[in-house]
């Protein structure tokens, strides 16, 4: 009896997350599959893949994501040049097996962003910290920056030729 009420508990939680949308972070997503299709979807379209690590316990996740799809600006900028995912970092999940392989990206605290090219391949890690304006907002000349800089435009080698 145990069992079942235990099996139905998690059962009921994961219900629970799977409707809940206003979380940002799967605890028990398959990150190496949503990566992987992430990947695809970002070589079929031509853009980079933006991974935000991070955890629903994570208020300045939240703050970057809002932040970027408030701005018309800075959301089209995402659309157009980014496929994103959002890398679970929790208690219940820390992803260890999968950060390691993107190089420990957790170092620079959270939300950390990782671009990967459509090959899959980390091209940067950006510790958001530098990206932030004062104790409750980013900055939005920064933001952009950042996203403008490392889009598949920007690293498109026929725009460096002499």
């Amino acid at each position: 009896m145990k069992k079942i009420l235990a099996l139905l508990a998690v059962a009921i939680s994961l219900n629970t997350f799977a409707n809940d949308t206003t979380k940002l972070y799967n605890p028990i997503a398959n990150v190496a599959k949503d990566v992987a299709e992430a990947v695809k979807k970002a070589k079929q379209e031509n853009k980079h893949v933006l991974i935000q690590v991070g955890g629903n316990w994570c208020i300045w996740c939240y703050r970057f994501n809002d932040f970027v799809e408030s701005d018309k600006e800075l959301k089209e900028i995402i659309e157009k040049t980014y496929v994103v995912y959002h890398l679970n970092y929790s208690k219940e999940n820390k992803n260890l097996d999968y950060l390691k392989k993107l190089g420990f990206p957790q170092r620079f605290g959270f939300p950390v962003f990782v671009i990967l090219n459509k090959e899959g391949q980390v091209i940067h890690t950006q510790d958001s910290g530098l990206l932030e304006d004062g104790m409750k907002s980013y900055n939005k000349d920064k933001v952009k920056t950042f996203l403008q800089n490392w889009s598949t435009e920007a690293l498109n080698e026929s725009n460096y030729k002499e």
